[in-house]
This record gives C-alpha cells, structure tokens and sequence, in this order.
C-alpha cells in the first residue's frame, strides 16, 4: 500500500511540473478555441439578424413603390445599400428603386440604381437582369453605343436569349437592320420550345426588320 502511495505522490509530482511548464500554453489553447466557437455562434447569429433586418427593409421598399412613394423608395433603397450591400436584398431593392425612379421619369436615379446592380451584385443572374434594364434605360436615352456596351457582357446561359433579343432592339434603333435580325435570330436559337410567348414576340421584331 505504501508502495501505491509513493506511486501516486510521484504521478501527481509529475503531473504538478507537467502543468507548471505546460498550464498557460493549455489555457491560452483552450481558450482561444473557445473564443473561435462564441466568434463564429455570433457570427451566425449576426448574419440571421442582418438578413431579417435588410428582409423587413425590402418588404416595406415594395410596399412603398406600390404606393409610388418617391421619397420613401429612395430613403429605403438608400439605407439598404449603405448597411446591407451584400445582400441579396439590397441588389433586388436597387432594382425596384431603379423601375419606380424610371416610372416616374427620372432616368437619372433610375441608371445609378442598375449601375449599382451591375457593379455589385454577388448573383450573376441578378446582375444579368440589372444589364438588360440598364440596357433599357440607355436605349430611352438614345445612348445606344453605352447599351451595347452593357449588353455586351457574358450572361448566364437562361439569360442569352433576352441579351440577344435587347442587343437586336438596340441596333434596329440605330437603324442597322441586319445586324438587328442577326440578334433576333440568335435570340429566337436560344430560346426553349416551351418560351412560346417570348418567340412570338421576338418573331414579330424579326418581321418587322425584314426577317424569314
């Protein structure tokens, strides 16, 4: 029995001199892995209040563009921008910015807001649909080299049909027919079986610029 408790006196004398040379490494290890596991629990947690945050925002920027107030669209799209540019919702809020500016006349505002979209957007989609309606605006605008320009960017593939489609609106307003039917013909190759509403309407463009 003696023998055991020597035996033991030498484990813990050992163990005593192991945390003595060891201790603050172990703590400062334990404790920075702790510091990972609140950081990223907060992170998360930061992220999900975020998105419902820039979320609310959103539903209350559509509810003020259905209610075509100007003012209130602005100021909502603006704060969405400036505190939640990463997210998916400040890039669909821009967009519903631009049409309501747009609608309303102001061309202007309407071409910062697809910029943004343009420039920003993290969804290549997203950003796809911000060309083609900044595309849009400069057409208004008669700027049709700027257009072509912005259209002339490669798009995810369920949007080259619509870019060649804009790009044929764009050159038969410059008055360059056949470059114009070459666009829709290329829009009306990439378009699905099932897309009969949109092929009836490129068809009639290519009709009207002379197509077969």
């Amino acid at each position: 029995m003696a023998a055991y408790d020597l035996e033991e006196q030498e484990q813990i004398a050992e163990l005593k001199a192991f945390w003595t040379r060891y201790g603050n490494l172990i703590l400062v290890a334990i404790s920075a892995a702790l510091l990972a596991v609140a950081a990223w629990r907060f992170w998360g947690w930061y992220q999900g209040s975020q998105s419902a945050q820039a979320a609310a925002m959103y539903t209350e920027l559509q509810r003020a563009a259905s209610a075509s107030d100007a003012k209130k669209v602005r100021e909502l799209s603006g704060t969405l921008l400036e505190s939640h540019a990463n997210s998916l919702y400040a890039a669909l809020g821009a967009l519903i910015s631009a049409k309501a500016h747009f609608d309303s006349g102001d061309l202007k505002t309407a071409r910062v807001q697809l910029q943004w979209v343009v420039d920003k957007a993290r969804d290549p989609e997203v950003q796809a649909l911000g060309r083609l309606r900044l595309a849009a605006v400069l057409l208004d605008e008669k700027a049709y080299d700027e257009a072509l320009k912005v259209l002339a960017a490669k798009p995810p593939a369920s949007f080259e049909a619509l870019f060649e489609d804009a790009r044929g609106d764009v050159l038969y307003a410059q008055g360059k027919r056949a470059e114009a039917r070459a666009a829709y013909q290329a829009a009306l190759s990439k378009l699905g079986a099932a897309d009969t509403a949109a092929r009836e309407l490129i068809q009639l463009k290519l009709d009207g610029v002379g197509g077969n």
